[in-house]
């Protein structure tokens, strides 16, 4: 696993004069008008058509997405109906298998869309979005969303998640440095818990997708420790899930998150973790009662309202450190549009998507992150945001995409969420390792 011409794309749009747009098609989804719709004129007319979006975002996330291509709806007639479900990776196969699977859907993870492209369910993309996803991005990231060579999806969002969350007062009132190298943050952990204070926090629950924050942990730790290759390797299952090299990484987050010295500040011993939302889990830092907290840069936007982020506000983020003080690799994740329908303004819709418009578009509204090489930094809602974007635009960034969401998802939206949860319990790592190594789909 691992995005029509650019050319004519571009001709297209420089031979576009300006132009009134008129007011949506009968069955529109808003009253929006823009001042000028020729920025949408390659993407066409498609009076009175409609595409189904599905997907996990909801609330303000919901929003912000419809607000962002309410121009595009206008100028184009398309009408756009988004429904988000916080159980989206258990539901849509259900409505996959039932008749009612949506025009596009924005998967989280691409073992999901892979495993919807092996069955023929989703629709390569068009030569347009082939183009532009070449042009707009790289070709590791067009490779999460290719399957036997044929591109099914294009990034939609992405995040960065080696980032440990912090508050910069604690760490200056007590004379505490940001670690460069993880022996150092170990100190940095054991410093803290000597004076009283629990030094991390976290939160595993996630309705469907419970446990995902100690495969991270587990992942990025993995990573640092073994490099990419053997990463590489680990995800693709040309190790076994098992392998010595992965116990010793399991073992060294176990020493960490499975320790009552160290977790579960502000919440209670460390399996507390398992009961608590992964969205409150960074909280306890503004209190006091927790150091620091290992999560994504979309956490940004989960603090409490009127929180400041910065190196010198309430909460900032330094990157997971490495055995060494550079050359650390970037762990991230992110979403892909793909297609379960080929129609003339489902085809305009995806090719609008894989735009770094609208990703700037996006941007501009709220916090939003795109590995989309045309995003302007200077377009980031939060400080993180904007890191985040230059971590993912530098060439000398080693990115790896979670893991979890590269397994088979019977396995990394399966036994691996649900055999960490059952790990934080008590379960020993040997036996979390080897349950989820028997899972793993015969080829």
């Amino acid at each position: 696993m691992r995005f029509g011409a650019r050319l004519a794309l571009a001709v297209i749009t420089l031979a576009v004069t300006a132009t009134a747009c008129g007011t949506p098609q009968d069955g529109g989804s808003r009253s929006h008008t823009p001042a000028d719709c020729g920025r949408y004129a390659p993407y066409g007319k498609h009076p009175g058509t409609k595409v189904t979006v599905y997907a996990e975002n909801r609330d303000r996330e919901a929003d912000l997405f419809e607000e962002t291509w309410a121009d595009f709806e206008s100028c184009t007639g398309i009408d756009v109906q988004y429904e988000g479900d916080g159980e989206f990776e258990a539901r849509i196969q259900l409505r996959v298998d039932g008749g009612s699977a949506p025009d596009v859907a924005f998967f989280p993870q691409p073992g999901l869309l892979e495993r919807f492209a092996r069955a023929g369910k989703l629709k390569p993309a068009s030569a347009g979005v082939v183009a532009l996803a070449k042009q707009g991005w790289s070709a590791d990231w067009n490779g999460y969303a290719t399957v036997n060579d044929t591109l099914y999806g294009t990034p939609l969002v992405a995040n960065v998640k080696s980032f440990v969350w912090y508050s910069p007062k604690f760490f200056d009132d007590r004379g505490l440095g940001v670690p460069r190298t993880w022996s150092e943050l170990m100190a940095l952990t054991e410093k803290v818990a000597a004076s009283g204070v629990k030094p991390w926090c976290a939160g595993l629950e996630s309705a469907e997708a419970t446990g995902w924050p100690v495969t991270d942990w587990i992942e990025d730790v993995l990573l640092r420790r073994q490099g990419t290759d053997v990463y590489d390797r680990w995800v693709a299952h040309e190790i076994p899930f098992n392998d010595p090299r992965v116990i010793e990484a399991m073992d060294t987050v176990g020493s960490v998150l499975k320790n009552d010295r160290y977790a579960n500040g502000g919440f209670g011993p460390a399996r507390s973790m398992a009961s608590i939302s992964f969205q409150e889990a960074g909280r306890p830092i503004l209190s006091g009662d927790c150091a620091m907290h290992r999560q994504a840069s979309f956490y940004a936007d989960m603090w409490p309202k009127g929180t400041e982020i910065g190196p010198d506000k309430d909460v900032w983020v330094f990157l997971l450190p490495g055995a060494e003080p550079a050359g650390s690799p970037v762990l991230g994740g992110g979403v892909f549009a793909a297609a379960f329908a080929d129609r003339p303004e489902v085809r305009a819709f995806q090719e609008y998507l894989a735009t770094a418009d609208f990703a700037n578009a996006r941007m501009r509204k709220g916090p939003f992150v795109s590995a989309n090489r045309g995003v302007d930094p200077a377009n980031a809602a939060t400080p993180v945001d904007r890191l985040s974007i230059q971590l993912l635009q530098d060439p000398g960034t080693q990115f790896r995409f979670d893991g979890s969401d590269l397994m088979p998802a019977s396995v990394g939206a399966g036994t691996f969420w649900k055999g960490a949860v059952d790990w934080i319990g008590g379960a020993s790592t040997r036996q979390f390792a080897d349950s989820v190594e028997r899972s793993w789909p015969s080829r």
